[in-house]
């Protein structure tokens, strides 16, 4: 079963996990300000990518942007591993 068929109900049986919902939990967090590059490249690709109105063109075109940001930010620290498989308990149907 690939990630996507999960479903949240599911999780804390198959799985033996606990979800704990929290409100506010980013609220001691400091406002980051992103690059000017980020800022332009997102006001061009953000209309175009919810026009195509697709995962995919979501993921290349606003988050890629903002995780490449991520990594210069934290100085090549932090890894990115998009398009790869992260199978990590076929048996338990976590793969994908």
């Amino acid at each position: 079963m690939f990630y996507s068929n999960f479903k949240l109900e599911d999780i804390e049986t198959s799985l033996g996990l606990t979800i704990q919902e929290s409100q506010f939990i980013f609220a001691q967090v400091e406002k980051a300000t992103v690059s000017p590059l980020l800022e332009q490249i997102l006001d061009y690709n953000l209309p175009l990518a919810l026009e195509i109105s697709t995962e995919k063109a979501r993921s290349e075109m606003i988050l890629t942007p903002i995780l490449i940001e991520f990594k210069k930010v934290f100085d090549s620290k932090i890894s990115l591993f998009s398009g790869r498989e992260f199978n990590v308990d076929p048996e338990r149907g976590l793969v994908g």
